[in-house]
């Protein structure tokens, strides 16, 4: 189903009806993307506001839902408890299948509750089974890089899986793309918050049984929190998908709060480096900070422009993102110039191609969204562009991805 089978029926209240009843989440999507170019018809009106009504009231989903989140969760703390279980060395086990405790798990919600093709279903299990074999086949060495490289990449490559699964049959729509971006910032917030209360209920409850003479604090750890916070990402995507009133009210605040917040500190961080003695060229760990740190802000005007763009009125936050786009690129251009440097007078290892390839995507990415802030600002073009210039970019992150995790260790012998 697509936008466009909607389009035929918009006029048909009993097909659209039978649409709607044969995929509901598939419906509501391509309903979301047509929408805009119906928004004169009142049928149209009429099921905008069915699919996309947003109660005041905490909704907890269906039976069926509720249900799949519980034994999903179980599931999570149980991959979490593998190496206890298992007398596998945990410090092995966590650096290489870290993200393959919380992405299956996602995905498989994604899954069911998009309704996705068998087709679908079997490419993500073994995109999941190739990265489960793979990186656990890789020789141990502490000494090697692109084991290291693999392991900080996987979860990037997970993450994609999962993205394919949360689009569903709209992988070519900018949009829904964004709609992803914003879904991660989302449940980064929901995660944060839910982490912040499961801590404090953490040190209550110790403390409460420690005063009665019970010292529960290492079953707690070993039990409780490690399945609370296994199960942390699907009970915080389960409360976004089912009340999206919830986040939708706290993001564009975090987004409008922190973009002018980080771009001040960004600019006088900058400033500060001048006085330091430090510089990225000479210092390794100072390039992998500086480099970390560009992640991070890229991150945030991602995020930023998913939140700030909801409406096409607020220009403050255009100028502002703009403003950080520019400072960013600047970042940007002092990382690669020391990472050039660095292969010039040390030659070619694995971590610096990776942090080379990293940043040439980041700074081309960075050049087409500031180069459309600059339009947008001007009045000379749409918000739509700028949406376009981060989705269409997401590919092209995701197979520098694959190379890393999978080609990486095969060119440069898994040193």
């Amino acid at each position: 189903m697509n936008k466009f089978d909607i389009l035929t029926k918009i006029d048909n209240p009993r097909e659209l009806e039978k649409l709607y009843q044969d995929n509901k989440a598939t419906f509501k999507t391509a309903f979301n993307l047509l929408y805009p170019e119906l928004t004169d018809n009142k049928l149209a009106g009429y099921w905008n506001e069915r699919l996309n009504y947003e109660s005041s009231e905490i909704s907890w989903g269906s039976k069926n839902e509720l249900t799949f989140v519980i034994i999903a969760s179980v599931v999570a703390g149980a991959i979490a408890k593998l190496p206890a279980l298992l007398n596998i060395d945990p410090g092995s086990f966590y650096q290489r299948n870290t993200g393959l405790i919380a992405f299956p798990i996602l995905t498989a919600y994604f899954i069911w509750r998009n309704g996705l093709s068998t087709k679908k279903i079997v490419f993500a299990a073994v995109a999941f089974l190739i990265a489960l074999i793979f990186i656990n086949l890789l020789p141990a060495d502490d000494k090697s890089d692109t084991l290291i490289l693999s392991c900080i990449h996987l979860p990037l490559f997970l993450w994609a899986v999962l993205g394919f699964t949360y689009v569903g049959d709209n992988i070519r729509s900018y949009r829904k793309r964004l709609d992803f971006l914003k879904y991660n910032g989302d449940l980064v917030i929901m995660t944060t918050l839910i982490l912040i209360a499961g801590g404090i209920l953490t040190a209550i409850t110790i403390g409460l049984f420690k005063l009665i003479g019970f010292e529960i604090k290492n079953f707690y750890t070993d039990y409780i929190a490690v399945f609370g916070v296994a199960a942390l990402p699907i009970v915080a995507t389960y409360i976004t998908q089912t009340n999206p009133q919830l986040v939708n009210r706290v993001s564009p605040v975090i987004a409008k709060i922190f973009s002018p917040l980080v771009l001040i500190t960004l600019v006088v961080y900058l400033i500060a480096i001048f006085f330091s003695g430090k510089d990225p060229y000479n210092d390794r760990n100072f390039l992998m900070f500086f480099n970390f740190l560009l992640i991070g802000v890229m991150a945030i005007i991602l995020f930023s422009v998913a939140e700030t763009f909801e409406t096409n009125e607020n220009r403050t936050g255009s100028f502002i993102l703009l403003a950080l786009s520019i400072v960013t690129v600047l970042v940007n251009g002092i990382a690669l110039s020391a990472i050039l440097f660095r292969i010039s007078a040390w030659g070619i290892t694995a971590n610096r191609i990776a942090i080379l390839g990293g940043n040439i995507l980041i700074l081309a990415n960075l050049l087409i969204v500031t180069f459309k802030l600059y339009k947008n600002v001007s009045k000379k073009a749409d918000i739509r562009e700028i949406e376009n210039s981060i989705s269409m970019f997401l590919p092209v992150y995701i197979l520098w991805t694959i190379i890393v995790t999978f080609i990486f260790p095969l060119i440069f012998h898994f040193k």
